[in-house]
C-alpha cells in the first residue's frame, strides 16, 4: 500500500511564502496608481504628477476627486496657459475635503452643498472661493459643481462615478477643468514662505473675529507662531457664533489674562493633524500647549470621531469641527462649534493657572478631565504625548502595523491548520 509522504519542507515554505506576501502593507493612498487603469483620465493623472499635488494626498483620507477626462481636459487651454503654481492650485480646487459616495450626491439638496478643497487649505483663497458648492437639479438629476460666488462662470457637470475606496476616496469624473473665483492663472510662480499669520487668516476667514482679537490682545499667537517649526500646531478655533453661545456663568472674557492665556492654548495641540489624521487618531486623549505649561496629565482634550464628525470634548463641553480654515504642513486650523472650556479652569475645583516650580513645593499636576475612554486607552495604559510627540502620519503606520501583524497571525493559523491535515 502506497503511503503519501510530505516533505516538511513543502509546509514550511508555504508558511515563509505567505508571511512574506503579507508583509507589506499598502497604507499611503497613491492617487495615480487608482487613475492608471483609466487611459482616459492619463492627461489628467499626469498633471497630478506634474504639480506634484499627488504628494499632497498620500497621507490624507477622506477625499473626493473630480477628474477631467482627456477629451474635455485637451479642449480647454487652461492648462497651457498658467504658472506651473497657478496650475497646482486649480489641480487642488479638484480635491474635496470629504467623501463622497453616490447615495451622498443624490441626497444633496436643490440648494447646493459647500464643500471645502485642498485650495481653502493653502491660504491663497479669498473669502470661502476656495471651496465648491455642488447642487443637484430635482427635476432631471444633474449634478452640478461651481464657485460658491453669486456668478461664476467656471462651473462642470458630475459625469459619473469611476472609482471609490468606501469612506476613504471617491472618484468622479466631470465635464470641464474648474478655476477658482478671481483666480489669477498667470500669477507669479513664486510663493512666501509658510510663516503664517494667524490672525489675519482668522480675519479673512469671517467668522472668527472674536478669536483672533483675543489672540492678538493676549500675546499668545506670536507663541503659537513660534510653534509653526518642528512638530507643528492643530489649532481648534471657535467661530464668532460659538462665543456668542457662551452663557453668563462662563466669563472667559473677564478672566485675569494668565488664565485667559491659558484658555486659548487649551484649543491648541502641539503637532500638525490634517482632518483624516483626527479621524483616525490613535491616542483620542491629547496634549495641549496649556498641558505643557501646567504639567503633564492636565488641560488634555479628547477627540474621536462621532457621527461622520470630528468631536473634541474639553471635559465639560463636546464641540464638532465645523470647517478647515487653513491646512498646509505644519499648520492646520479647524473652526469648532463651541468654545472649549478646560475643566481645570471652569470646573468645581480650579487650580491655579501659575505653573508651580519644585522651590514652592508644589507638585502642579491637576486631575485630568473625566473622560471614558476605551479599554485600550485607559488611564493605567496611557501615557499622555510629550512635546516631542511622533507625528500623527507615523502613529498611524504603527496602527496599521498592528493590523498587518494580526492578518499574519492569520495566515499563520490557517497555513498550519493545512499541515496538520495533510500530516
Amino acid at each position: 500500500m502506497a503511503v503519501l509522504r510530505i516533505s516538511h519542507f513543502a509546509p514550511t515554505t508555504i508558511v515563509y511564502f505567505l508571511l512574506l506576501s503579507s508583509s507589506y502593507p499598502i497604507f499611503a493612498l497613491n492617487i495615480t496608481s487608482l487613475l492608471s487603469t483609466y487611459p482616459d483620465l492619463s492627461d489628467f493623472a499626469n498633471l497630478l504628477t506634474a504639480t506634484a499635488v499627488d504628494g499632497d494626498l498620500i497621507h490624507r483620507s477622506s477625499l473626493t476627486l473630480l477628474a477631467v477626462p482627456n477629451s474635455f481636459l485637451r479642449a480647454s487651454d487652461l492648462a497651457h496657459r498658467s504658472s506651473a503654481s497657478s496650475l497646482a492650485d486649480v489641480i487642488r480646487y479638484h480635491v474635496l475635503l470629504q467623501y463622497l459616495s453616490w447615495p451622498d450626491i443624490r441626497q444633496i439638496p436643490a440648494a447646493g452643498k459647500l464643500i471645502t478643497t485642498l485650495y481653502q487649505t493653502t491660504g491663497r483663497a479669498t473669502n470661502d472661493f476656495g471651496s465648491v458648492n455642488i447642487t443637484r437639479n430635482p427635476a432631471n438629476g444633474v449634478v452640478s459643481v461651481h464657485s460658491p460666488a453669486s456668478y461664476s462662470p467656471s462651473n462642470a457637470t458630475i459625469l459619473s462615478l469611476i472609482k471609490t475606496l468606501p469612506y476613504n476616496v471617491s472618484i468622479f469624473t466631470v465635464n470641464s477643468l474648474l478655476v477658482p473665483n478671481g483666480f489669477d492663472l498667470m500669477a507669479s510662480e513664486s510663493r512666501p514662505p509658510l510663516g503664517l499669520n494667524i490672525t489675519r487668516t482668522l480675519i479673512d476667514g469671517h467668522n472668527f473675529n472674536v478669536a483672533a482679537s483675543m489672540l492678538m490682545a493676549s500675546g499668545v499667537v506670536e507663541e503659537f507662531e513660534a510653534d509653526e517649526a518642528g512638530a507643528g500646531i492643530t489649532m481648534f478655533v471657535p467661530t464668532d457664533d460659538a462665543f456668542a453661545d457662551l452663557s453668563t456663568t462662563e466669563r472667559l472674557q473677564s478672566l485675569p489674562a494668565d488664565k485667559k492665556a491659558v484658555v486659548l492654548k487649551f484649543h491648541v495641540l502641539h503637532s500638525y493633524y490634517t482632518m483624516g489624521s483626527l479621524e483616525s487618531i490613535v491616542n483620542p486623549v491629547q496634549p495641549t500647549l496649556a498641558t505643557e505649561e501646567m504639567g503633564a496629565e492636565s488641560f488634555t482634550l479628547n477627540i474621536s470621531r462621532v457621527n461622520g464628525s470630528v468631536a473634541i470634548d474639553s471635559g465639560i463641553v463636546q464641540a464638532s469641527v465645523t470647517q478647515t480654515v487653513f491646512d498646509q504642513n505644519p499648520v492646520a486650523i479647524f473652526g469648532v462649534s463651541k468654545v472649549l472650556l478646560p475643566r481645570e479652569v471652569f470646573g468645581n475645583n480650579p487650580i491655579a493657572t501659575t505653573r508651580p516650580t519644585p522651590s514652592n513645593g508644589a507638585t502642579g499636576t491637576a486631575q485630568p478631565p473625566d473622560i471614558s475612554l476605551s479599554p485600550e486607552n485607559s488611564p493605567g495604559s496611557y501615557t499622555p504625548p510629550s512635546r516631542m510627540s511622533s507625528a500623527p502620519g507615523f502613529r498611524e503606520e504603527i496602527r496599521s502595523e498592528a493590523q498587518i501583524n494580526r492578518g499574519q497571525r492569520f495566515i499563520l493559523a490557517c497555513a498550519l491548520c493545512c499541515i496538520g491535515l495533510y500530516v
